[in-house]
């Protein structure tokens, strides 16, 4: 779980709400008119809608399991992961038999498959080929989520105003028949029409738009992690001595996770 994501949105929706009970407390008014069924549904309902229309329907219906990707979150540190290639090439270099014995204790299955490679026999140059195409296409597929919730949050305040001038186009037709209210009328339908306003706000910018951004920094980081396990094959793949292996990937890592190689 990335506790980042939660916290960031229970303190994003105490803030809302904490802030309308004391706006609506000092203006001696309720907080009835901020919730609306009918508003939600404009600006939820619109907003799929939408997505359907510019997305394949197969990509829509992963709608959850994007959500999902958002709050999972990584235990593993990248140090870890140099520490792990570093003893995988210290195996490889007594041997490839000593080296496919190793290959079932690799916990990342990407690595796990370019240690395979190394022992199959494929070229350095067929190596890094194909595991920077797995690279560029995993990029590609999980973009595709980042920007289905980029679309939805672009969308979001769009239909919001829509759902406002649905209301207004209500609320002036009803004030301007027989049957009008007056200005009180006037009011209680103007503070309706712009709740929709209010929900596709909150939608794109507590929500939607901040994780589109997650997203993009999760597979940014996704993407060095697994540069820095084709260098690592590579550098297996070349039998290179664990002081160089370690020495080369710990570029790929902050200087304060930094371990140097004994001996």
């Amino acid at each position: 779980m990335d506790i980042a994501t939660l916290v960031g949105i229970l303190l994003g929706l105490v803030s809302i709400v904490g802030g309308i009970f004391m706006a609506a407390s000092a203006a001696g008014a309720g907080v009835g008119g901020f919730i609306s069924g009918s508003s939600f549904a404009i600006v939820f309902g619109g907003m799929v809608a939408s997505v359907s229309v510019a997305f394949p329907l197969a990509e829509v219906l992963k709608l959850g399991a994007a959500i999902g990707a958002v709050f999972k979150g990584s235990k593993v540190k990248m140090g870890l992961m140099v520490d792990d290639a570093v003893e995988v090439s210290n195996v490889g270099r007594k041997g490839a038999a000593d080296l496919e014995k190793g290959i079932e204790g690799i916990k990342n299955p990407f690595f796990r498959d370019g240690v395979q490679m190394v022992v199959d026999g494929y070229s350095e140059t067929e190596l890094i080929d194909i595991l920077e195409t797995r690279i560029e296409y995993r990029e590609i597929r999980e973009r595709s989520q980042a920007s289905l919730f980029q679309t939805m949050g672009t969308m979001a305040p769009a239909w919001g105003m829509i759902g406002t001038l649905i209301g207004l186009v209500i609320m002036l037709s009803g004030f301007g028949g027989s049957e009008g209210g007056g200005t009180d009328a006037l009011g209680s339908g103007m503070s309706a029409a712009l709740i929709t306003t209010f929900y596709g706000a909150v939608f794109a910018n507590l929500f939607f738009l901040p994780m589109a951004a997650k997203l993009n920094t999760r597979v940014a980081a996704t993407s060095t992690q697994q540069a820095m396990f084709v260098e690592a094959s590579r550098l297996i793949h070349q039998r290179k001595h664990p002081l160089i292996v370690r020495e080369k990937l710990n570029s790929f890592i902050p200087p304060k996770e930094w371990k140097k190689e004994e001996g």
